[in-house]
């Protein structure tokens, strides 16, 4: 998942929404912007790997067990992002890239993971994932301590070497020293290059995947 700039209310990502505010376009150089100098009342947050994950469930027949149906689940928790959050004025907040290594995501099945790393996502050739936010509806005006925050965080999302338009359902909070949040969406795998996992005689997956990204950010040093 990539980022380019875009701002956040005091909260995601990142990967990760409401009628306060209205969408704002950001510039491009958001890695420069984070690394500046920050001005009284601005706190810049890094999301912190070991407490955020970012899953994936699918539907997928299983052929050999009369068709049953299952949802395969696969989690990562290789996810890094960073967030700067303007209490004075929630709506010049920033979130800067989200990146994700899809390569590492595990389910209940080795064989499951291995074949996907290899045969259909190919995240061993692709291991990187990129979420840039370009658009966030919702942002309030003010913040207020511990409030939950719903927005709509539309951007591209990088996975192989395809870019595609998405958009993430995201429930942000901040509350003292601690950035969390929940971002969930619904892709095609085959936007993305890729066909659904399928064996003949074993199982064939549904097209649409959805992700989601649950975080937890804590003050950068």
């Amino acid at each position: 998942m990539s980022v380019r700039n875009t701002w956040l209310t005091p909260v995601l990502c990142v990967l990760v929404i409401g009628a306060l505010g209205t969408g704002v376009q950001f510039p491009r150089h958001l890695p420069v912007v984070l690394a500046a100098a920050s001005p009284a009342g601005v706190q810049r947050f890094s999301i912190v790997p070991g407490e955020s994950q970012v899953v994936y469930r699918v539907g997928e027949t299983l052929v050999r067990e009369s068709n049953r149906f299952n949802v395969a689940v696969g989690i990562t928790r290789a996810v890094r992002g960073e967030v700067v959050i303007d209490r004075a004025n929630p709506r010049a907040s920033q979130v800067g890239p989200i990146t994700v290594d899809i390569s590492r995501f595990q389910s209940d099945s080795q064989r499951r993971d291995g074949a996907i790393r290899e045969r259909w996502l190919e995240s061993a050739r692709f291991p990187m994932a990129e979420f840039t936010p370009l658009r966030i509806d919702g942002l309030p005006a003010q913040y207020t301590e511990g409030r939950e925050i719903a927005v709509q965080v539309t951007g591209n999302l990088k996975v192989r070497d395809v870019v595609k338009p998405v958009t993430f359902t995201t429930v942000l909070k901040l509350l003292g020293p601690q950035l969390t949040g929940t971002a969930t969406a619904k892709i095609l795998m085959t936007d993305f290059g890729f066909d659904p996992p399928a064996i003949f005689g074993i199982l064939r997956a549904q097209n649409e995947a959805e992700i989601e990204f649950r975080f937890v950010a804590a003050p950068a040093p």
